[in-house]
């Protein structure tokens, strides 16, 4: 993702105190980047971003004080080039069929999944859209494919598609719906307690292909990451 401006390009990344939020923050930060990300455990977060100078903004996105505060901030800092709607619950654990859920549990998954993002998407459109900026929502095949236990997970992150493709073809904004695929994190963890999951890719590998889907900036779509070319030498 190129710029014609002197100044360094800006993202906001949700959830980056683990996993491939925490990876694609210090990948940023490292080219030289402006990255603001948060997350709902502050002493987690600060640990991710040791050695860092991301902007870590302790809050949980469901929160409207929060992120009225994340549009502070990035309205202070100037703009925003990029954002990436990483955030995400699995819901009660363990993960469970359909017909055990709550009433309340919909609503808190599809509200972190979808609900929240949509609404901090919408309040940073205008800084998004006057440096012409990028949306990426990080998906899961979930979201399109039906596994037992997995529905109201995968149901909420269709959601998110649907609102960042969507939003992508009122505004003209550029918006991407990403597949990571399987990677080794907590939440996957999480997903598969007791399990040994070490055969998983670390969510670092996973930066590369998302820098090259930026850089390139093909039209609108949902696309899986693994999909994206990227050089050998950024693969490294």
């Amino acid at each position: 993702m190129t710029t014609n401006r002197t100044t360094p390009s800006t993202a906001l990344i949700t959830g980056g105190s683990s996993g491939l939020g925490r990876a694609l923050a210090r990948r940023l930060d490292q080219a030289g980047w402006v990255v603001v990300t948060d997350a709902r455990d502050a002493g987690r977060l600060h640990d991710a971003l040791d050695g860092t100078t991301v902007h870590g903004v302790p809050g949980d996105v469901t929160d409207d004080d929060h992120r009225a505060e994340l549009v502070e901030i990035v309205a202070d800092l100037g703009g925003l080039d990029l954002l990436v709607l990483n955030a995400s619950t699995l819901g009660p654990l363990p993960m469970r069929p359909l017909s055990q859920y709550q009433p309340a549990d919909f609503v808190e998954v599809f509200r972190t999944n979808a609900g929240a993002p949509g609404s901090l998407l919408v309040a940073l459109a205008p800084h998004l859209l006057a440096r012409d900026g990028v949306v990426v929502g990080i998906s899961s095949d979930a979201a399109v494919q039906h596994y037992e236990t997995w529905g109201l997970y995968g149901a909420a992150k269709a959601a998110l598609d649907h609102v960042v493709l969507t939003f992508g073809a009122e505004t003209g904004l550029t918006t991407y719906a990403v597949d990571p695929g399987d990677m080794r994190t907590p939440m996957h963890q999480d997903a598969f307690p007791g399990e040994d999951i070490s055969d998983r890719p670390l969510p670092e590998s996973v930066v590369p292909h998302l820098l090259a889907l930026l850089e390139r900036r093909p039209e609108s779509g949902r696309y899986l990451a693994s999909d994206v070319a990227v050089r050998a030498e950024a693969s490294a």
